[in-house]
């Protein structure tokens, strides 16, 4: 998985974190968390921003 794969890293996360709300959880650890799923292979550093809030966008709508 690479950073873009915004909606594959939303379904991990919730795999992941079922008991966790997506609003709760700040940037630092929402990368910390992606970076430690088993298939994410992209370089830490191609992450910004805009990626974090659409990742968390995206796993709140995995919520519904």
């Amino acid at each position: 998985m690479l950073w873009t794969d915004i909606n594959d890293i939303a379904v991990e996360l919730l795999e992941a974190h079922p008991d966790v709300d997506p609003l709760a959880i700040n940037f630092v650890d929402l990368r910390a968390w992606v970076m430690a799923l088993p298939e994410f292979e992209d370089d830490p550093n191609h992450c910004g921003e805009k990626i974090l809030e659409a990742i968390q966008a995206a796993w709140i709508e995995e919520l519904d």
